[in-house]
């Protein structure tokens, strides 16, 4: 059965940061500069094959460390949805940054599953420099390593179905292996779209954000997803505020259902 998951989005955090911190090249668009707001979210698909949560967001002592607002404990909000971290079988990483996989650990026995090309790059030179190791902490990293020793660690190329009615899409951009997540369910599909696209205006305007790896291949995640929207499919942005009330309010204002 593809049509019984349940898809929902739990905020964690917040952020207030300028557009041209936000934005790639902001100067270069003529425009005032102005605050904008990121929320961090993560997300819960549930169906009879079991429950599946779509990165772990980032650790609280990591975020105020880096200057976030701290609203929850991921781990709290996961456990009103019912779910106990410890006996969830499977975790899927969008991708390696801090506020995606900073509570990984407290899966301890879940498959973890990400593109084979984000993982390896993580694991090559190019991890630890200015750019890229930025929005990174390498305790984390390491731990994901460790995962593939283990056993606990599956990888992935382009197109992989997760379970029926669950596919991931490797689109790249943000970082080398960003993967976009497709639930169907009985209300439609929607898209969770993870970093591919962090703000509806971002993607609306065309316009990167401003850690990427790849700018043609963002470029390209953008037009794949304009694809995915004029099928139908709902798209679901990973920080943006307006996902509370685009989809329909769970409880109180830390969750909400997508499907």
């Amino acid at each position: 059965m593809t049509d019984s998951w349940e898809a929902f989005a739990v905020r964690f955090g917040r952020h207030r940061l300028r557009r041209s911190a936000f934005y790639l090249n902001y100067a270069g668009y003529g425009e005032p500069d102005d605050d904008v707001t990121m929320d961090y979210y993560f997300w819960v698909i549930r169906g009879p094959a079991g429950t599946i949560v779509v990165d772990t967001g980032f650790a609280p002592e990591v975020g105020r460390r880096r200057g976030r607002e701290v609203l929850a404990d991921p781990m709290e909000l996961l456990g009103r949805l019912g779910v106990d971290a410890s006996t969830v079988r499977t975790v899927v990483v969008t991708h390696a940054h801090y506020d995606h996989i900073g509570n990984l650990a407290r899966f301890p026995s879940a498959e973890v599953v990400m593109s084979r090309r984000e993982h390896e790059f993580w694991q090559g030179p190019f991890a630890v420099r200015g750019h890229f190791a930025i929005p990174t902490e390498t305790a984390e990293l390491r731990h994901l390593s460790s995962l593939r020793t283990t056993g606990r660690l599956t990888l992935v190329e382009e197109t992989y179905q997760l379970a029926p009615g669950v596919e991931l899409l490797e689109l790249g951009g943000h970082t080398p292996g960003q993967l976009v997540v497709l639930v169907r369910g009985a209300g439609g599909t929607v898209a969770l779209a993870s970093d591919a696209i962090h703000t509806y205006e971002e993607y609306e305007r065309d316009r990167p954000f401003g850690i990427v790896a790849d700018v043609p291949a963002m470029y390209r995640a953008y037009d794949r997803i304009r694809e995915l929207e004029q099928q139908g499919v709902r798209v679901v942005a990973g920080h943006d505020p307006d996902v509370m009330t685009r989809f329909t309010p769970y409880f109180t204002d830390t969750v909400c259902r997508l499907l």
